[in-house]
């Protein structure tokens, strides 16, 4: 394994394994936009493309046959990663965690729902989507607060026949959702449903999915090491509660001039959520992944450790830099924001990528929280990922200081 000199002179480690192929100086922080591949994940995806590049669930031959038993292995592994049974849930794949959060609410009927209640701090693939399905609902919407753990205030609030949809995982600062089993049984107490997005927690902290009682769960493969792919984890109550309207090739059984007959049953009935062509290629990546993922020892660590450990550093080198002003309040997470006084964010970004320090610039699709509710310029965020490495962190922690000093 190779090494490089960081800005202090010291030798380090270049890479963990299955990220050898980074340049040395290359310092790439932006995992909660997507993450980056392993080798095996893009050794996975392009065996699929030379080997056996075939549809899956409609042909007879090899090829065919063994898309399908990697697809169905992709749909087990995303059950047992949340500690699910395929005899109460299916798995659906979908283009990504937004397209599958509008795809189940758009299907949802209103019928005997009295609210849809969501978060302050969500990401605009929950935000806009609850704003739309309260409109065309014409039921009420609410907004709670978070605590600075993540925890949601739902103190004072009727969840009684309520949709609750929130994160499990912050995009802008990496908190959590703490109080996920309690939520999940009130609002299983009053008749209601509990939607989560975690796409940021499939990737960070894969595994804390287990023993959270929710209806459906929403993530993207490329938050999680594996290509541009979304999933669906979805109750079959609630998947035969859906009134299907985006359909088409691959969800039918039978179609007559003015009819059609919809897939159904415990084998196909994921297949209402999946019309036309799926990304197999895409699939065949994720399945990868999460073999990777479970199997991962970046330098030797438990990953969860590993990340938590270059969180509590990059943490502590950015509070030390002046007028760096983080708006992490919580323990150190995998994200974390921070505005600098007197220097535009967008063009900060700017010059970090011209030492090759990628970082991302902005209100990262949280407008609402951001700009209007806390009134923050556009910030700067670096989330990690098992790519990372101390260097890196040294590297990104030394630029930024000396970029401060110049402006």
């Amino acid at each position: 394994m190779g090494f490089f000199r960081t800005a202090s002179g010291r030798q380090t480690a270049k890479r963990p394994e299955g990220f050898e192929y980074l340049g040395s100086g290359d310092c790439y922080f932006d995992t909660a936009c997507q993450s980056l591949r392993p080798q095996p994940v893009i050794d996975a995806e392009l065996r699929y493309y030379r080997e056996y590049n075939a549809c899956g669930g409609r042909v007879k031959h090899e090829w065919g046959q063994r898309v399908d038993e990697t697809v169905a292995s992709a749909r087990q592994k995303l059950l047992e990663l949340t500690g699910k049974s395929e005899k109460d849930y299916a798995v659906a794949f979908t283009l990504n965690t937004t397209y599958g959060i509008n795809l189940v609410l758009g299907q949802l009927p209103p019928e005997g729902i009295r609210s849809i209640v969501t978060s302050e701090i969500e990401h605009n693939s929950v935000f806009l989507p609850s704003i739309t399905w309260s409109r065309g609902a014409g039921v009420k919407r609410i907004i709670l607060k978070r605590e600075d753990d993540g925890t949601l205030m739902t103190a004072g609030t009727d969840l009684k026949d309520a949709i609750v949809i929130v994160s499990t995982l912050s995009n802008i600062d990496g908190r959590g959702l703490p109080n996920a089993k309690e939520i999940a049984a009130a609002v299983h107490g009053g008749n209601g449903l509990l939607l989560l997005d975690a796409a940021q927690h499939f990737g960070h902290e894969p595994e804390g999915m287990k023993g959270i009682d929710f209806d459906a769960a929403f993530g993207s493969g490329h938050k999680m090491y594996a290509p541009s792919i979304g999933f669906i984890i979805i109750r079959r109550t609630l998947l035969r509660k859906l009134q299907p309207f985006f359909i088409g090739g691959g969800t039918v059984a039978d179609v007559h001039e003015d009819s059609f007959t919809l897939l159904s049953g415990p084998v196909d009935e994921h297949s209402v959520l999946e019309p036309g062509l799926q990304n197999w290629a895409g699939i065949v990546g994720l399945n990868a992944a999460m073999d990777w993922m479970k199997s991962a020892r970046p330098m030797g660590k438990d990953p969860s450790a590993y990340e938590r450990e270059l969180a509590s550093e990059l943490r502590r080198r950015l509070r030390a830099i002046p007028r760096v002003k983080m708006i992490n309040a919580g323990t150190p997470g995998p994200v974390m924001s921070f505005f600098v006084e007197g220097l535009d964010a967008h063009k900060l970004a700017i010059y970090l990528s011209e030492q090759r320090i990628m970082c991302r610039s902005g209100h990262f699709c949280c407008h609402h929280y951001l700009q209007h509710t806390c009134g923050y310029p556009p910030l700067l965020r670096m989330s990690l990922g098992l790519h990372n490495t101390h260097a890196d962190i040294e590297r990104c922690a030394e630029v930024l200081a000396s970029i401060l000093k110049t402006f």
